[in-house]
């Protein structure tokens, strides 16, 4: 018989009595499981210093309860340079060099104060050509630094297109810089006593054209931003200074005048460059907050560009250069000379023994006391709160880790 064939033994089946469950038995079960809350403590986040956000080698070490912060603490030094101390083994010319690496993204402004100071301890002044020359550097500076600005704030909270507008229109005054000095980045193009060369032909006209770029630059900036729901939502009422903390934090530039102050040093300084032969306006806004600091920066470019347009015609002719010496001694003594930067108040305490190049040199960096208000500013901020503050006060490492 195969096996096929066999019978096949079968248990009988067994009866499962059918069990009526009422559906609200274990409801309250349910409710305890989500009225537990989990105590998991404070969470500590690590922002940098490889973070985009950051803009730089910063690093923001953020103690979190959920997504509020409750303290944040920047932790700098990640390229640090040493300027001051390299400043103490090098002539003067070829520490102009040096400094306009600052603060990269406005080279020439940076060289101004420190020729500034040197020339003010040897008792020259540069010739007037040379001082209008300066000053409309420093504008341009001004102005390719906040263009660029103005294009990166959009890209912090998702808009893609201002961003790209600001490197197309920011390359047109990039490219102005490069035809009067040489340099596009880092122009290395003041000297004590004046200037490395005089303007080329052609320069000044090209310099008014750009201009008309920059004015429609700006306004393209305010289409795509100002009044957009999504920008001001991210950005009104969100990290705003007060006046009184902003100037006990050393807070400068477009950052304190986003605050209500009204102080550039500029027109409230030292006489330095052509600025008494311009007219301007200092721009402030009540705010205080990110839209604020926005805001001014736009209208800052704007007004560079005037006080551009105003220089070109009252360029006075002459030399660039005033008599000094083949070999650069300042003699001995010490001062202070600051300026008003794009990115805020710009100061250099200069002490010389008589030598080819400083006994000692003090920077004062704008973006260093700027960032010095995060741990006050940054409490009680969502994290992405923390990422539109960060751009708005706009930064550069260079300008901290000098």
């Amino acid at each position: 018989m195969s096996t096929t064939d066999r019978p096949v033994a079968t248990r009988p089946s067994a009866v499962v009595p059918e069990i009526e469950v009422d559906p609200g038995a274990f409801r309250h079960l349910a409710d305890a499981q989500m009225n537990v809350e989990l105590d998991t403590g404070d969470m500590v986040l690590n922002l940098g210093p490889q973070h985009p956000a950051t803009h730089g080698t910063l690093r923001l070490v953020v103690r979190l309860d959920g997504e509020r912060v409750l303290a944040a603490d920047p932790v700098i030094g990640y390229m640090h340079r040493g300027y001051e101390k390299l400043t103490e083994y090098r002539p003067y010319p070829q520490i102009i060099t040096l400094i306009n690496r600052i603060d990269w993204l406005s080279s020439f402004a940076n060289e101004v104060p420190f020729v500034h100071a040197a020339e003010r301890l040897m008792g020259i002044e540069a010739p007037p050509r040379a001082v209008y020359i300066r000053t409309i550097l420093t504008e341009l500076s001004r102005i390719a630094t906040f263009i660029l600005f103005l294009g990166e704030m959009g890209l912090q909270v998702g808009a893609m297109t201002p961003a790209f507008f600001g490197f197309r229109d920011r390359e047109h005054v990039l490219n102005v810089i490069e035809g009067a000095t040489g340099g596009r980045f880092h122009p290395n193009f003041n000297r004590v006593g004046g200037l490395k060369d005089d303007l080329p032909w052609g320069w000044i006209a090209e310099c008014r054209r750009t201009m008309d770029i920059v004015f429609k630059s700006c306004d393209d900036f305010e289409d795509l931003l100002m009044g957009n729901e999504i920008f001001e939502a991210r950005t009104r009422s969100i990290g705003i200074i007060p006046a009184d903390v902003g100037t006990s934090y050393g807070v400068s530039g477009s950052n304190i005048r986003a605050s209500g102050v009204d102080w550039d040093l500029r027109r409230d300084g030292d006489a330095y460059l052509a600025y008494r032969d311009v007219d301007f306006k200092v721009w402030t806004h009540p705010d205080g907050d990110s839209y604020a600091r926005y805001w001014v920066r736009l209208q800052e470019t704007r007004e560079s560009a005037r006080m551009v347009l105003q220089l070109l015609d009252a360029i006075p002719a002459g030399p660039i250069m005033a008599k000094v010496p083949r070999v650069i001694k300042v003699p001995e003594g010490e001062c202070w000379v600051e300026t008003e930067n794009p990115l805020g108040q710009m100061g250099y305490y200069l002490v010389s023994k008589g030598s080819t190049g400083p006994f000692r040199t003090k920077i004062r960096s704008a973006s260093f006391s700027n960032v010095s208000i995060l741990p006050w500013l940054l409490q009680g901020v969502y994290i992405p709160d923390i990422i539109t503050i960060l751009a708005s006060l706009y930064f550069i490492l260079g300008d901290i880790d000098r």
